[in-house]
This record gives C-alpha cells, structure tokens and sequence, in this order.
C-alpha cells in the first residue's frame, strides 16, 4: 500500500525494441490485456510514496538457531516504531514464552493467523529469516498485491535470500529510507476445478449431472511462486495426463510426471528434472517432464502471456496428484482442470546489490554453477602438441 516500483526503461531486456508497423499499411494489433512490459532489471528501485509503519517478520518454524537473530530483529524495529506483525504459531514457541526479557516486546506484536486473518492492506513490507521456504510462504500469505520482500539468508541453501544477518541493522534502515534495487518475480495464477461427487464421467471424459452443471463444479485458486507440480502419486503405473496451451492439446504426458515453474522456479525441482535455469526477469513459463517415458521429452519455455491448462487423460490407468510450491497438495481425478496463468502479482523481492548480479552470485555460491579447476596456462616454450 505505501511503495511502488519505479522502472526507468533504459532499454529492453531483448535489447532494441521492435517495430510495430510493417510496410505502409501493415502493423501489429495492439494488446491492451498484454501480461507485462519488459523492463531493464538494472532500472527497477523502490521507493515509498509514504515512509513504511508496519513490517511482517516470517521466522523460520522449530528453528532453535532463528530464535535469536529473531529477538534482535524485533528489538530493533520496534526500536524505530515499526508496528510488527508475527504469525501466532511462531510466538507459541516454549522458548520465546519463557523469555522474560522479550514479554515486553512481545506485547507489542501484532499477531494473525495463516488462512484466517486478512494483513493484505496492512504490512508495508516483509522480513524473512530461515531459507528459499520462508520466502515461499510470505508468497503464499498474499493472493493478490504482495509487499517487497527482503529475506535474510539463515537457511540451508539461501538461493532467493541474498542478505547476510551480521549486518542486518543497515540493510534494514536502507530499506525503510527506500534505497534499494529490486526484482520482480513473477508467479502462477493457478485454478483447480473439480468436479463434486455427484457428478460423473462418461467415455469422453465429459462432466454428467443431475442439475445444475454450475453446482456441481468447486474451483480453488493459487497463486504459486515456484512450479505447480502434477505427479502420479502413490501409484506404480505412468502419469497419464494431457497438456492444452491456448485451448490446444499439445501432448500428452507419460512419465512420472511434469513441473510448470515460473523463472524463479526453474532453480528449484526444474533445474533437478533437466531443466534449463532461466533468469527471473525474463516473461516465460518453463514445462518440464520428471522422468517422461520418452527420449524425445524435452523440457520447453513457452510465453507467459499463454494460458496452461492439465487434464488427467480419459484412459488413464489411475488418478494424478498436484501440490502448489510444495503445499496444498491434492489429488487430480476424471474430470478435473488445472489452469496455469502467469499472476498479475509477482513478489517485489529486494536485492542485495542488482537482479543480475544476484542471480549470477546465487549461482554461483548455492548451486557452484560451472565450478571447474581452470587449465593451466601454456607457455611459448612449450610444445603445443
């Protein structure tokens, strides 16, 4: 509510931009539902149309070693008169209530509930302190507009938290001042149609009802950071479902089953399954079979403007299941839809030097991305054969 993103296009991240016009009369209709605007990542800086009041801290959940870089930081912004927000399961912990010393700031807190209390309108922006999952699920607490995100790395991997804690005052106060560069990472509007009990399927894979078709359909949204996953399960036979791209069936996926990841996930299970690793500016939406039973199978971009949507296929020897980021997860039947979008509401997740400079040292440092003992040089006295 109190910050936007300035984006002061230098350039376009495909480099000069196109034309629209072609020829004398010829040019190319105009989109006004288009997904994004490609911006240069080095342009994008944060600033506070008014100064921020309110902070969420998300700690890391039985974490002993989070529990002190957790009282510190809530001393300190309580400090500035920041009004902090903390899940309540998190103050539930035996150790922070036999703190004596941290009652007062306990006090203090503003407490809510994951999937019961509503903080949308009411955090200005994000703390995390634990790994990539923290991150994971401040996405998670927000469906719509999602406050900037800053994570300190105090996990195990720490590929999307870029800050050190040992510095955390002045990274903390460059940040309620509005100095900081700031990447946009795009999500996954994710729907789950299923079809209800009473509802059955006939041979084409048809919804049949005794009333109102509307009734009989219950849909959940999600909006996903990472990759939807649609895997076989507890079943030994393939995963058999089909794929449609803008109302089209493009294949059919046999195999264990297939990741749909944003930019930002294609680190994560992607990168695993023989993914490609896709830098989170770029407007794309990656496919990726697990272990497809085919050699010609390959991992695919497609553009982030196209609408995915997963079906269990009608000859299916069993059912599919599917988990959202790793949550959520449930079980895919006859009749069912999922339908993948890229979100409108990608997390503003601020960075430690630039998006590009991060990401580079992100890969470099977490997945030792091209680590390799350099050649030795050769000298002109030495045969090059």
């Amino acid at each position: 509510p109190r910050y936007e993103t300035y984006l002061y296009l230098k350039h376009s991240l495909h480099g000069t931009s196109p034309v629209t016009t072609f020829g004398p009369k010829a040019c190319m209709l105009q989109n006004p539902h288009a997904v994004m605007h490609i911006q240069d990542p080095a342009s994008q800086r944060l600033t506070w149309n008014k100064p921020p009041k309110s902070v969420l801290v998300i700690k890391k959940i039985q974490d002993a070693s989070l529990l002190q870089p957790f009282k510190e930081l809530c001393v300190f912004l309580t400090e500035k008169n920041m009004i902090v927000y903390v899940e309540r399961k998190v103050l539930a912990d035996p150790v922070i209530q036999a703190d004596e010393s941290f009652a007062a700031v306990i006090q203090k807190f503003c407490t809510f509930r994951e999937d019961l209390d509503d903080i949308s309108n009411r955090v200005d922006f994000i703390i995390c302190l634990g790994g990539d999952g923290t991150l994971l699920y401040a996405s998670s607490l927000f469906q719509k507009s999602v406050p900037p995100v800053m994570s300190f790395h105090l996990g195990s991997l720490g590929f999307l938290t870029p800050f050190n804690f040992d510095t955390y005052q002045s990274q903390v106060t460059q940040i309620i001042e509005g100095n900081a560069a700031i990447i946009l990472r795009s999500r996954l509007r994710v729907v789950k149609e299923s079809r209800e009990k009473n509802a059955r399927v006939d041979k084409k894979g048809i919804i049949m009802t005794k009333g109102d078709s509307e009734g009989s359909r219950k849909a959940m949204q999600y909006q996903v950071l990472n990759e939807v996953v649609v895997d076989r399960g507890p079943f030994s036979y393939l995963s058999n479902v089909d794929l449609f791209l803008d109302g089209h069936l493009i294949t059919t996926v046999q195999g264990d089953g297939v990741i749909v990841s944003t930019p930002t996930g294609s680190t994560a299970y992607a990168v695993a399954a023989g993914a490609s690793m896709i830098h989170p500016n770029v407007p794309a939406i990656m496919i990726t079979p697990i272990c497809p039973h085919s050699l010609s199978f390959r991992p695919i971009v497609v553009p982030a403007g196209v609408e995915l949507k997963i079906m269990l296929s009608r000859d299916s020897r069993n059912t599919a299941w599917v988990s959202f980021d790793g949550r959520k997860r449930q079980e895919i039947c006859h009749g069912d839809n999922i339908t993948i979008t890229t979100s409108c509401f990608p997390v503003p997740s601020i960075c430690f030097q630039d998006p590009v400079n991060d990401w580079f040292e992100s890969l470099a440092q977490c997945l030792h991305w091209n680590v390799r003992k350099k050649q030795n040089y050769l000298s002109s006295k030495e045969d090059v054969f």
